[in-house]
């Protein structure tokens, strides 16, 4: 028997068009199966009345390492590899921990679904993961398996394995380019054989697992700060043809003409952390206005792990303040991040057909001021403040 919920008398911001709405949801099954001015619901629907209240879509980050830190604890985080540079078979859904607390206070801060996956400390990390924030088990949360191949340049590399085999920007790109030479070419001789096992070239784990970037299944997902680093990162995208999304996209602003004209996506963030390194120099939250202005598609990241997950509208809303229209500020945080990972027939927006990822608030999403009412998760209520917490 179907389950269906009515959120009705509420003011909607759905990601999809500017604007509030006076429209009500009839959430069934977990998905939303209608909008409108008036809807009669089934009989045996239950009602959430939201008089006097915002809706929003859940919101979503594009990059963080949520559920991998191990954080509070003496055990060191699970998101960077520190014995190889190279460890592209790495996957996120076997290092997160669905237990851990940041995500409890994640979804009540309205944050309902996350890409997280490996730090920046190797020159190839292995693949993010996109997850809902509520759940026991991680393959009960998975909205996504593998969203993008993480690779780093700049600094990070370099500090985390000069010692062993990389010291400069030179040797992160050429040997990403190799990687991505063997995989294109342990790919040919595959499709060659055919059904042939003899000719089958010999397993190889590292290779196998960055065929879905040769073959643009996803994209690489380029941490770089840096404009020039920004530079050799859409250069081998372009070299070797394969997909690419930018992230953090530092010196952004200086070269914001370029990247869109580039067209590959970019994530800002995490503009309240210290400039705590040189590459970090122009980091600022006038950036995504910048950037949303030259015509650029662009998300606003946590980076949690750096910032705490449940500070994205806040950075969203600093963004406001610092230029940035309110509806692309909206966009950066729902609809833009869920298509940077490739989740957005899910989520991103309320829309019929996607998921029932709703945050209910009493003011506005992005002031200080704002309190969340209720959070749902595909139609189940993660999150309900108490009369106390709100008076």
């Amino acid at each position: 028997m179907s389950r269906h919920i009515l959120i009705k008398n509420g003011i909607l911001h759905d990601a999809v068009s500017p604007g509030p709405k006076d429209l009500d949801i009839l959430v069934t099954d977990g998905k939303i199966a209608k909008i409108g001015g008036y809807i009669r619901p089934p009989k045996g629907t239950e009602t959430i009345d939201a008089t006097g209240l915002q809706i929003w879509p859940g919101l979503v980050e594009a990059h963080s390492h949520i559920g991998m830190e191990n954080s509070g604890t003496l055990e060191s985080g699970d998101y960077n590899e520190r014995n190889d540079a190279i460890v592209p078979q790495l996957e996120a859904i076997d290092g997160v921990d669905p237990f851990c607390e940041e995500l409890v206070v994640a979804r009540n801060a309205g944050v309902t679904c996350v890409a997280t996956g490996p730090g920046s400390a190797n020159v190839l990390g292995g693949t993010f993961i996109a997850i809902k924030t509520f759940g026991r088990r991680i393959e009960d949360m998975v909205v996504k398996r593998k969203v993008a191949m993480k690779c780093a340049f700049g600094e990070n590399p370099k500090r985390c394995y000069a010692s062993k085999s990389v010291s400069s920007r030179m040797t992160t790109a050429a040997k990403l380019r190799e990687m991505l030479f063997k995989a294109k070419e342990y790919l040919a001789k595959k499709e060659a054989a055919g059904d042939d096992k003899e000719k089958l070239p010999a397993f190889d784990f590292k290779l196998e697992a960055l065929i879905p970037v040769i073959t643009r299944e996803i994209p690489l997902k380029a941490h770089a700060h840096r404009a020039d680093d920004i530079f050799t990162a859409i250069r081998i995208a372009r070299e070797f043809e394969i997909k690419l999304t930018i992230e953090h996209c530092t010196d952004g602003s200086l070269i914001s003409d370029i990247l869109a004209k580039e067209g590959f996506p970019v994530a800002i963030g995490p503009t309240f952390s210290s400039i705590s390194k040189p590459e970090l120099r122009n980091k600022s939250f006038t950036t995504p206005a910048e950037l949303v202005a030259a015509g650029c598609k662009v998300s606003i990241i946590t980076d949690s792990g750096v910032i705490p997950q449940q500070h994205l509208a806040m950075m969203a809303g600093m963004a406001i303040r610092s230029g940035l229209d309110p509806f692309e500020a909206l966009k950066a945080v729902t609809i833009n991040p869920a298509r940077h990972i490739g989740c957005e027939e899910r989520v991103g927006s309320i829309e019929p057909g996607k998921d029932a990822d709703i945050v209910i608030t009493e003011g506005n999403l992005f002031s200080l001021e704002s309190k969340i009412i209720k959070v749902l998760i595909e139609g189940n209520t993660v999150f309900e403040a108490s009369w106390e917490q709100n008076h």
